[in-house]
């Protein structure tokens, strides 16, 4: 899955001409919490929704709300928006974009095409994608299997699985720095009767069920 396949399309962009007051008022009515700033089509700058917190004055001010909002309808977005914007591209895998915010902790990349904006993801379509990736929604019972680094094992697991005649929604590889000669599998099965395949899986030495969660059926 790649960034263009899950952006947003229709981003919602400003010029740096923007006053802080309309871009306040842009974010709350479109309910959004960053805005690409564009000028002459290409994108210039990034202001968000703790950067206009960050430009208002404290409660503690002695100003008056007239005076507090004469200021902020006279300061522009291009006074407090950060100009080394960190973005991403259409073609990016959707992995690589999650990586890139969670190295930045940043929340939102624009994503950026030839110089201009054509879209943006966030941290919300982020989880969204891991809610599908992990099956979530489809039900079913949950493992989690510890399995050496062994060529072989996972197929293995998978020809118990088979035999059984269940099919697995979903499959997900997991690590841990503690146990590096280790990995984790998180797999979701369709079925609420696992009780016979762990049974199957314990007989492996390699295979060891850590966790198993079984959807309830109001869910």
């Amino acid at each position: 899955m790649l960034v263009k396949d899950r952006m947003n399309k229709e981003v919602v962009t400003v010029p740096p001409s923007t006053t802080v007051l309309e871009a306040e008022k842009i974010m709350k009515d479109k309910n959004i919490r960053r805005l690409p700033v564009v000028e002459k089509g290409e994108l210039v700058g990034i202001v968000t929704y703790n950067d206009l917190l960050e430009a208002s004055p404290s409660k503690a001010t002695t100003l008056s709300r007239f005076e507090i909002t004469y200021l902020l309808s006279k300061m522009s977005v291009a006074e407090i928006m950060t100009r080394e914007v960190i973005y991403t591209k259409p073609d990016t895998p959707i992995e690589e974009a999650a990586l890139i915010m969670n190295k930045n902790q940043i929340g939102g990349l624009p994503v950026v095409e030839a110089g201009r904006v054509v879209g943006i993801i966030t941290e919300s379509d982020i989880f969204e994608i891991l809610v599908e990736t992990l099956g979530v929604r489809e039900g079913g019972t949950r493992l989690t299997l510890e399995l050496p680094q062994r060529p072989g094992v996972l197929h293995e697991v998978t020809g118990v699985i088979r035999e059984y005649g269940v099919n697995i929604l979903s499959l997900a590889t997991f690590y841990q720095d503690q146990k590096p000669d280790y990995r984790y599998v998180v797999m979701r099965l369709a079925t609420r009767e696992p009780e016979k395949i762990i049974e199957e899986l314990n007989k492996n030495s390699d295979v060891n069920v850590c966790h198993v969660w079984i959807t309830p059926e109001e869910e």
